[in-house]
């Protein structure tokens, strides 16, 4: 590893992912240590699922309630009865459909699961990641690794391993470096654990798109009182006061925030800005290229530490219903 592979806090490095890092991150992974991860969604914190110590430390590194569920990654379909138990048929056959890929399921944990990875519930979120970087990790490590999105809580995910650096320092001790999130927002999260199918969480993978395979109805109702990765009302978040407006609107929102003076960066879907509104970013018309720029725009207009953000709604259909989950929110809706 040379001095341009690392840049390091006290212990935090970044190294990039190749055999030997990959090596080095299984062991502190087996020795209770903490390794930031690529995946095809966002950066995990990874912790040995198994290590109720190592699992707590990603807790602290987050400031995240402990009564929060984790993911716990794995990396085989297989892998599957080591953690769950009474797992119906659909789960065999959605995981051998969608993994490795954007799909969590929730199924009934093993007695001896530690209550710690899953926030005190006796149901256990599974999914394989589709990553070179993290499907190595957990070739190498042999177990299941908990990562949740490696940021602090409620803030913003991380897309790179300079955001997860940025976000968490030196309580990490090692970011592995596999590039970009292709994707850029969390995984599908499907409920399998009782007598009905319940999506808790959008993602990449439609509810549309799993029901047309299960030829079933899955709930949507209001999961609020539900405790699973990324049900809070408030997630995602940028530090600055963010706000978001339909296209119709979007007009008179700027006029009222210059009518009170503030600083405002734009996040735009179809607006187009005039000569003396610089800090503005255009987002891509394609629903998966906006949610693979999303996070990291929200980040770059967070460090201007201006007034306010305003977001532009971008469409509300199924194609967008996961981005539309997560600027739901990280914002407010403006007031016109």
């Amino acid at each position: 590893m040379s001095d341009n592979d690392q840049v390091s806090d006290k212990r935090a490095v970044i190294v990039t992912a190749d055999e030997n890092t990959i090596v080095e991150a299984a062991l502190l992974l087996k020795q209770g240590g903490l390794v930031a991860l690529p995946t095809e969604t966002v950066y995990g914190l990874g912790a040995d699922a198994s290590n109720p110590e190592a699992v707590k430390r990603i807790f602290t590194a987050k400031g995240r309630p402990e009564n929060h569920p984790l993911i716990v990654h794995v990396g085989s379909v297989e892998q599957i009865s080591d953690w769950a138990v009474n797992i119906p048929d659909v789960a065999w056959r959605l995981a051998k459909l969608f993994w490795p890929g954007p799909l969590t399921l929730i199924l009934n944990k093993r007695p001896e699961v530690p209550l710690a990875v899953t926030g005190g519930q006796d149901t256990i979120a599974l999914r394989m990641p589709d990553n070179p970087v993290a499907l190595s990790l957990l070739k190498a490590f042999g177990g299941g690794i908990a990562a949740p999105s490696a940021n602090r809580f409620k803030h913003i995910s991380p897309t790179s391993a300079k955001h997860v650096l940025e976000e968490l320092g030196s309580t990490v001790d090692l970011i592995l470096d596999g590039g970009s999130c292709l994707l850029g927002v969390e995984s599908t999260i499907l409920d399998l654990s009782g007598e009905s199918y319940r999506l808790l969480r959008p993602g990449h993978i439609s509810v549309g798109e799993l029901e047309a395979l299960l030829k079933t109805k899955i709930s949507t109702v209001n999961t609020s009182g539900v405790r699973t990765p990324g049900m809070m009302a408030e997630h995602y978040s940028p530090l600055t006061p963010a706000y978001l407006c339909t296209s119709e609107c979007f007009s008179e929102a700027l006029n009222k925030l210059a009518q009170v003076n503030k600083t405002v960066a734009i996040l735009a879907y179809k607006y187009q800005p005039g000569s003396k509104q610089a800090h503005f970013i255009s987002m891509p018309e394609r629903s998966a290229e906006y949610a693979q720029s999303l996070y990291a725009a929200l980040r770059q207009l967070d460090q201007l530490k201006l007034d306010v953000i305003l977001v532009e709604q971008p469409p509300e259909t199924e194609y967008w219903q996961a981005i539309n989950d997560r600027l739901g929110k990280a914002t407010v809706p403006f007031e016109t």
